[in-house]
């Protein structure tokens, strides 16, 4: 077997691919190994005119990787005892917004498609997560109103919105599969905020004939290293440049709320389809993604490079048990038919899963984006109620020595932020912790004034204790 996967015959679509009836935008790892799949599932079970074609709105990596193949490749779920990979086909096509917007405009106006699914991380919405509302300041906001050729996605979902209704023709369904409580209604929000920006008519037809449904999405899925497709290779003899990896367990809860109904039969192959999704994306974000959250902070500080190595160590472990039970359980209504304990145990040998490498650097990403909606929405119920949460203000604490760009062994540390400048003048000015805690908090696109004066007392002495203990001793010291 050669070294080289490339020496390797490619994978290839090897039958016909469905007619498209969805584009996607940001056709990244996790939609593929997500939502493509239960796509794939439902053409296989239902048949329709249901393929994806994927828009990239930066880079062409992901087409040039796919569109060789086809659009096919494979996801690969990583079980304790294995490797089970299969391939998808939903994916049919892949358009690079920058290098031809007016193409991917001319797409999304085809009658045939008729709903537009996105992944584009919270910072991809160009709002304030504090409020929820578009922050017209964002400069590729400026520069999508005064632009018929857009580069956000609330840009291109406007603009071509706008060229259905100049053409008499129905709104597609938008669905977005971002990490955001209440996401239908905060992509409706941006999208006719920037709407009535640029027309009041537009914004009024699509306020009255468009269709927002929110989703809840779950499933773990790690980036895909170059190891992972040369395994790939060995075990399969063919080279597939763009393999997702995943973990066995996935869930999908979406509000059945389509422009004329027309939607996949996504109930046939396990989307539980619901009139309210609220309640399963808040179980999901503050127990899943909160947790995700504060393990990776204070996990990537005491040293720990994925979940899995952070759950290994018993005092970390310990500190995630009391976080489900004692802080963000008592803030929850759970969903119908869930029972959060039980949640909680599923979620902690999700964690634990060997085979699956999440590092604790790639959740960080984005953390201002996430924290109001994953950690802070969680401790102002709280704190509403009169209940205590130590392990939540720990974790926001976490999250700022880890923004202060420098790990507990004095090594730099990579922050991936839209914030980092700023966090970086923050900390750098700081000439005490609490400067630091002070600085960071004055920051309304992450906190809301009132929480933060709220938590500053506390914050600063947790802070300042993370900042002398480590860690791994400080999370010690909350037992």
């Amino acid at each position: 077997m050669p070294a080289d996967p490339e020496a390797l015959p490619r994978l290839t679509r090897s039958g016909p691919a469905p007619r498209p009836g969805i584009v996607h935008l940001g056709l990244g790892a996790f939609f593929r190994a997500h939502g493509a799949v239960y796509l794939d599932d439902a053409l296989s079970v239902s048949g329709g005119d249901w393929g994806i074609i994927g828009i990239s709105l930066r880079s062409p990596g992901t087409r040039d990787a796919l569109l060789p193949q086809g659009g096919v490749y494979t996801a690969v779920a990583r079980h304790p005892e294995g490797a089970i990979p299969r391939l998808v086909n939903s994916v049919v096509d892949v358009r690079v917004a920058p290098e031809d917007p007016e193409a991917v405009l001319a797409v999304m106006s085809d009658p045939a498609i008729r709903i537009v699914t996105l992944t584009v991380t919270e910072k991809g919405y160009c709002h304030a997560p504090s409020t929820g509302r578009l922050n017209l300041d964002h400069p590729d906001i400026r520069y999508d109103l005064g632009s018929r050729l857009p580069i956000s996605a609330p840009g291109v979902l406007v603009r071509a919105l706008e060229r259905r209704w100049q053409a008499g023709l129905a709104p597609f369904t938008v669905l977005s599969c971002d990490n955001l409580p209440e996401n239908g209604r905060i992509v409706r929000g941006v999208v006719l905020d920037l709407a009535r920006a640029i027309d009041p008519d537009l914004a009024d037809w699509i306020a009255d004939e468009g269709r927002f449904p929110s989703s809840m999405v779950d499933r773990i899925v790690p980036a895909t290293r170059p190891e992972d497709i040369a395994a790939l290779a060995k075990a399969t003899g063919r080279h597939d440049a763009a393999p997702v990896i995943r973990e066995p367990f996935r869930q999908w809860v979406i509000e059945d709320d389509f422009v004329e109904d027309a939607r996949p039969d996504l109930a046939a192959v396990g989307v539980q389809m619901v009139a309210d999704v609220t309640p399963f994306e808040h179980m999901k974000l503050r127990m899943l993604n909160g947790t995700h959250s504060a393990l990776a902070y204070l996990g990537y500080l005491a040293g720990h490079q994925t979940i899995a190595d952070t759950m290994g160590d018993p005092v970390f472990r310990t500190y995630v048990q009391a976080l489900w039970q004692d802080e963000i359980q008592p803030a929850l209504s759970p969903p119908p038919g869930q029972d959060l304990t039980a949640y909680a145990r599923a979620l902690q040998a999700r964690y634990t899963n060997p085979a699956i490498r999440h590092r604790t650097w790639q959740i960080a990403m984005d953390g201002s984006q996430k924290l109001p909606q994953r950690i802070l929405a969680t401790l102002a119920e709280n704190r509403t109620a009169g209940r205590a949460c130590p392990g939540l203000i720990l974790a926001v604490a976490g999250w700022m020595r880890y923004v202060g760009g420098v790990d507990e062994a004095g090594q730099p540390i990579d922050v991936r932020d839209p914030l980092a400048a700023q966090f970086a003048a923050i900390s750098g000015a700081a000439t005490s912790p609490a400067e630091t805690v002070a600085g960071l908090l004055a920051l309304r696109e992450v906190f809301n004034p009132g929480l933060a004066a709220s938590i500053a007392p506390e914050l600063t002495q947790v802070y300042d204790g993370l900042i002398r203990l480590g860690a791994r001793k400080a999370i010690a010291a909350l037992a």
